[in-house]
């Protein structure tokens, strides 16, 4: 029986939205609501594709800053090795 209660409480549920958007769809105006909504839809699709690509961005650029990070570290360890042996030149006595 509660099987039934929900079917039908489910069943006029439908039918009060599908009522509630046949009476929309014949208010003034409408069209330019839908027109409206379905442009901010095609706006929030494309910013989605957009950062999605700016994931990627963001994983490509932390790569990079790692690299450098190890190059600036490998060149300030050779400059500081290289200026240590020209001052260590043994003294002549």
């Amino acid at each position: 029986m509660a099987g039934a209660r929900r079917t039908d409480l489910l069943g006029k549920l439908a039918d009060l939205s599908e009522e509630a958007i046949q009476r929309l769809s014949d208010a003034p105006g409408a069209e330019r609501l839908v027109g409206a909504i379905n442009a901010t839809r095609e706006r929030v699709d494309e910013l989605q594709k957009r950062v999605r690509g700016m994931d990627d961005l963001e994983k490509r650029l932390a790569a990079l800053e790692r690299k450098v990070d190890k190059l600036g570290k490998a060149s300030t360890s050779a400059g500081s090795s290289r200026s240590s042996s020209k001052t260590a030149s043994p003294k002549k006595s």
